[in-house]
């Protein structure tokens, strides 16, 4: 499918994408927040670099938008689980924080 915008315009439009403070990442971070969870925000030292830490849980979270917008992205779900699989034993070795 040929797209609608020059290159111009699309390089404008998808630069002003956001991939921090996005409204679904701040309505799970207020979540957070109000039930007493403290957390850090984008990691860098951490693989894929997670969107919410939890340091006391061990845990990471992800906010991808496929999953706000309900899409069916079968090839980026397939790409995120191998990923996962990979980052598995770096999440559950004992001193990844």
């Amino acid at each position: 499918m040929a797209d609608v915008h020059n290159k111009e315009t699309r390089s404008y439009n998808m630069s002003r994408i956001k991939g921090k403070d996005t409204k679904p990442e701040m309505l799970v971070r207020k979540f957070l927040h109000a039930n007493g969870f403290r957390y850090r925000l984008h990691v860098k030292n951490l693989p894929g670099k997670p969107d919410i830490v939890l340091p006391k849980y061990k845990t990471v979270i992800f906010v991808h938008r496929c999953f706000w917008h309900g899409h069916k992205c079968l090839e980026k779900e397939r790409q995120f689980n191998s990923c996962k699989r990979l980052h598995t034993q770096f999440f559950l070795s004992p001193g990844y924080l």
